[in-house]
């Protein structure tokens, strides 16, 4: 199997932890890694906050956080070569395959948007558009409701 170099996220957390009932903190630092920025950030908000919450652990903040770098690792030229490569492994589980999103609010704005004419057609008389910008007419007034506690 073919190797290559992967970008990957290293969350690095800095602490140091007291023993029970002792005054004094053994400072250690360990790494994770990542595959994406916001994985590695949101584990490292969960750490913050579940570290922060003991009695006996300080968390170094500013020499704790995520960084980009790069690891070597086996490479597969398509999803069914991994599975192939993998599926004897215990605990192989295939990837889930991401399909693009389409929520109903992106169907209405393009069925929208394929009604209208270009702004520059209509010389700026809105309704129109612009690219995949919607330009509406002047709005009505708007009643703002506040609930009173």
């Amino acid at each position: 199997m073919d190797t290559g170099w992967i970008q990957v996220f290293v969350l690095t957390l800095a602490e140091c932890v007291a023993p029970a009932g002792k005054t004094v903190c053994q400072e250690t630092q360990f790494e994770l890694r990542f595959l994406t920025r916001a994985d590695c950030e949101f584990a490292l908000e969960q750490l913050i906050d579940l570290k922060s919450a003991s009695d006996n652990v300080i968390v170094d903040r500013g020499r704790s956080g995520c960084a980009p770098s790069a690891s070597e690792r086996e490479v597969f030229p398509t999803l069914s070569a991994a599975s192939t490569a993998l599926s004897g492994e215990e605990g192989w589980q295939a990837p889930a395959v991401e399909e693009p999103a389409t929520s109903t609010a992106r169907l209405s704005h393009q069925e929208r948007l394929a009604t209208l004419e270009s702004c520059d057609d209509t010389n700026g008389v809105a309704p129109c558009k612009i690219g995949e910008i919607i330009i509406e007419g002047a709005a009505e007034q708007v009643e703002v409701w506040r609930r009173v506690q």
